[in-house]
């Protein structure tokens, strides 16, 4: 089968290197928007949009979800999201939308980080809360969220890995908070950097007394990024209303 791509936030730099990776692999391109309009072919808004495309791809603002969620109810086109910085308020729209139409949503689309999760999961299952786990994240300088939503991603397959309640539970941010205090047994903290054009670099490190597994992934170029995108968009098409990730990409369990 055919299939044509719809781009939500086409003159960012994902949006360009998802044009331009499907114009390598041979995809068709039904157009792109973005906040102002029509970029790419004659689609003046996501609706119409939607309505020529297979798939939509949104890697455009948490302000610009709903109307690209809204547009792939309204055509039943399934859509790839992924936005970061997303708020509860955001991920609850994903959810009302997937019960009507196909959502594949994540905070990063590269291959090799998301097989990094899947590491990650069974190091924190098989170590325990004796060792601890530190989350280092450094993206380039014009990137806004902190930490990012891949570090998030990591954090919560540890937290998946020991068995808690909740995907954040163990999640603490700032040391500092209340003035220095000792490092919590369990917790699994995070730090990030900002600078130059670094693409996304991030390294999970559990540590014991006398041993140190560092697990690391780190991105080039926005490449890779593009190319899971439209790996994770040729699978979705054609999938039932449903929540999914990129885990189902890859077939795991």
């Amino acid at each position: 089968m055919s299939v044509r791509i719809g781009i939500i936030g086409a003159t960012g730099r994902m949006g360009r290197a998802i044009a331009g990776e499907a114009v390598a692999q041979g995809v068709g391109i039904a157009g792109g928007i973005n906040r102002a309009g029509a970029v790419l072919g004659e689609h003046a808004d996501a609706l119409s949009l939607a309505q020529a495309a297979d798939v939509l791809i949104d890697f455009s603002t948490p302000q610009m979800l709903a109307q690209g969620l809204d547009a792939a109810r309204a055509t039943r086109t399934p859509i790839v999201v992924g936005t970061t910085g997303l708020k509860p308020e955001d991920h609850a729209l994903i959810d009302a939308a997937a019960r009507d139409v196909a959502v594949l949503q994540t905070a990063n689309t590269s291959l090799g980080l998301n097989v990094l999760r899947k590491l990650v999961e069974q190091a924190a299952r098989v170590l325990g809360p004796d060792w601890d786990i530190d989350i280092v994240e450094m993206h380039h300088r014009h990137k806004l969220d902190t930490p990012s939503g891949s570090a998030l991603l990591l954090g919560a397959s540890a937290n998946i890995g020991r068995g808690a309640a909740s995907t954040t539970e163990l999640n603490r941010f700032d040391r500092m908070q209340d003035g220095p205090h000792e490092r919590e047994e369990g917790g699994i903290y995070y730090a990030s950097l900002r600078g130059g054009s670094v693409a996304g670099d991030h390294q999970v490190i559990f540590a014991t007394d006398g041993e140190r597994i560092e697990l690391g992934h780190r991105a080039e170029n926005r490449t890779i990024f593009a190319k899971g995108a439209l790996r994770a968009a040729l699978w979705l098409a054609g999938k039932p209303a449903g929540r999914y990730t990129m885990a189902d990409v890859l077939g795991f369990e």
